[in-house]
């Protein structure tokens, strides 16, 4: 320990001072033969003693050898963290690539994606263009010329769109001839909610007049919206079914 050492060290310089302060013997006190003989004698060389180093230095020394290496205590620790962390992390890792794998799948099977009203323009506008038509087509009624108006329901219309647009307009061909009823049908906006393949589900916005040009002339305006679903027959677009959004 470095308090024993420096005990030891301080008592040897304590007798090596001790030894240089002796008091002189003065020329008329005699002697000892003995101590005649050991004047008379060369003294012997004496081994230097080894220089110690300061005390400074000693526990210096020490707190460096102290302090050194890692204790030992510690690397046990290390090596039974070192398979637990790389362990977590190749379960992490494994999650994580099963989440992306599912993930993807989800992606790959949303009918958004498969949407092509996202992405292909050019039949968007056709579909958007030929149901704008028709819904102007089938939902405007001439008492003069009701003919006209059959031609376009068979033209534009298919599957039950058919029985759902003449309940729709049978008033209308009710009072047709007594009123003289003229109804016009205008789409103001459309939009392309769904293009899939041959079926689309358009969104319409439209502004209806109906008109009395008997005795009592009376035009009434109203707005309508309503959905509908379109099928794709060759190069035309047909209107297949109509939601009024009514219960």
């Amino acid at each position: 320990m470095s308090t024993t050492r420096h005990l030891v060290n301080r008592r040897r310089r304590l007798a090596t001072v001790a030894g240089t302060t002796a008091p002189p013997r003065t020329a008329g006190t005699p002697q000892p033969a003995s101590r005649a003989v050991e004047a008379l004698e060369p003294a012997s060389p004496q081994a230097p003693e080894p220089s110690e180093p300061p005390e400074d230095a000693a526990d210096t020394e020490d707190e460096e050898a102290a302090g050194d290496g890692p204790p030992r205590g510690r690397l046990p620790r290390l090596r039974i963290r070192l398979p637990a962390v790389l362990c977590a992390a190749t379960l992490l890792l494994g999650a994580f690539a099963a989440w992306s794998f599912t993930s993807a799948g989800t992606l790959r099977d949303d009918p958004g994606r498969r949407n092509a009203a996202l992405t292909d323009i050019s039949r968007t506008s056709e579909v958007k263009g030929q149901i704008t038509e028709a819904v102007g087509a089938v939902f405007s009624y001439d008492y003069a010329s009701p003919e006209k108006a059959d031609l376009a329901a068979r033209k534009h219309l298919t599957g039950k769109a058919v029985q759902q647009h003449e309940d729709m307009l049978a008033e209308v061909r009710a009072q047709a001839p007594k009123q003289k009823l003229v109804l016009t049908t205008t789409v103001t906006q459309s939009g392309v909610e769904v293009l899939d393949g041959d079926r689309a589900r358009l969104l319409v916005f439209a502004d209806q007049s109906n008109t009395r040009t008997d005795k009592e002339e009376e035009t009434t305006y109203a707005a309508a919206m309503f959905a509908v679903d379109a099928l794709r027959r060759g190069d035309t677009w047909r209107i297949a079914a109509i939601d009024t959004f009514t219960r």
